[in-house]
């Protein structure tokens, strides 16, 4: 009775290559990449908006009328 099984039929497929483990220093240098890119993001936007600022200003000082002899403008 036992010797009348059908045979079992395994098809072996090509293992795909192992990953490279991942350090902890892999993990710091990771973090470190998306805080400096963060970090170039927040100092160009915070460039542009000053910019922006200090040009509104200027043009704003600029077609105001004349001030009080006893005030002084920054020139900013």
């Amino acid at each position: 009775m036992f010797l009348l099984q059908n045979p079992i039929v395994v098809d072996v497929v090509k293992q795909p290559p192992v990953a490279p483990e991942i350090t902890m220093a892999d993990v710091v240098l990771g973090a470190f990449g998306v805080t400096g890119i963060i970090m170039a993001a927040a100092l160009f936007v915070g460039l542009a908006v000053g910019a922006t600022i200090i040009v509104m200003k200027r043009r704003r000082d600029a077609a105001a009328p004349p001030t009080d002899p006893g005030h002084a403008r920054l020139r900013l």
